[in-house]
């Protein structure tokens, strides 16, 4: 590995941050409603170009997260067990918003949002691991705005179909679920997932709900080699994913996993090939590729 290309950010890795007015009015937007939005939480570098649109990616569940990936820069909290709740054992309160859902509707609304793609934090601790959420987000936009077309990136819900199922039965129009990484990585990127049970969440959707698109997105640059990310693209298309998304890690912060490989622009360019040469309908892949980013040109 070259050490020069991990420790030098190459040229095509610059960013620019967008209108600082246009930056300033989205966010005044979403904290009226008391909104979050993964872009903020998650320190996305395209935050400057989907906030001058306008779009974005609401995280709905709070901004605190259940699990302790390393990749991730959203607030964490540790999950606490039934047994250590018992003993006086407490972590950070995290309240389901009942407003959330309409809040978020009449911000799409004022947005003039025609594709709203709806994210969470792992919400562990609740029962149905935050799908009802999902569910009444969709309900509300729906009843909003009739037209639009919507999104849903969720967590695995700890691999129960029950959550999956109040998700779907609400039909979005897109099911993401990302795998992020490898499953030689999975154990210092996401060591409370499960690579085997997230492509089970892919192809369960596929076949729980007819016609809907399902997706699902990697990281590059963690350590991973290109054979490893070929045979992932090759697990998505046998459980059913339709679209891939693959963009270059960046560190949020000093506190998340260090960048292994700054991946050149053809290697994106060989695996969008690679991708489509094997059957999957979409592959969206370069430098600043996101799940999230230009999700509206899946929705079509």
């Amino acid at each position: 590995m070259n050490s020069q290309r991990i420790k030098r950010l190459p040229s095509w890795l610059s960013r620019k941050m967008g209108q600082p007015s246009a930056l300033h009015a989205m966010k005044n937007i979403l904290r009226s409603r008391n909104l979050h939005t993964v872009c903020e939480s998650a320190r996305c570098p395209n935050i400057g170009e989907c906030f001058s649109k306008p779009t974005a990616t609401f995280m709905i569940l709070g901004d605190v997260c259940t699990r302790q990936c390393g990749f991730c820069s959203v607030e964490k909290t540790a999950f606490l067990s039934p047994i250590e709740e018992e003993g006086g054992v407490r972590g950070k309160a995290l309240p389901v918003d009942p407003d959330e859902p309409e809040n978020i509707a009449l911000t799409a609304k004022e947005l003039g949002l025609k594709h709203v793609v709806i994210t969470s934090v792992t919400r562990d601790d609740l029962a149905d691991s935050g799908a009802m959420q999902f569910a009444l987000t969709i309900k509300a936009l729906r009843d909003i705005i009739p037209s639009i077309s919507i999104e849903v990136l969720t967590p695995d819900f700890k691999g129960e179909d029950k959550g999956l199922k109040i998700v779907l039965d609400e039909r979005p129009d897109i099911f993401n679920h990302n795998i992020e990484t490898v499953p030689s990585l999975y154990a210092k990127v996401r060591p409370q997932a499960d690579y085997r049970q997230s492509l089970k969440v892919i192809e369960t959707a596929k076949k729980m709900t007819a016609g809907i698109i399902t997706k699902s997105g990697l990281m590059v640059g963690l350590g991973e080699t290109n054979g490893e990310i070929k045979s992932a693209l090759k697990d998505l298309l046998n459980v059913g994913c339709d679209a891939v998304t693959i963009g270059q890690y960046l560190r949020p912060s000093i506190k998340n996993l260090e960048v292994q490989e700054y991946i050149p622009l053809d290697v994106f360019k060989e695996y969008e090939e690679y991708g489509r040469e094997i059957g999957l309908k979409y592959v969206y892949s370069g430098p600043f590729v996101r799940s999230s980013y230009n999700a509206e040109k899946f929705a079509g």
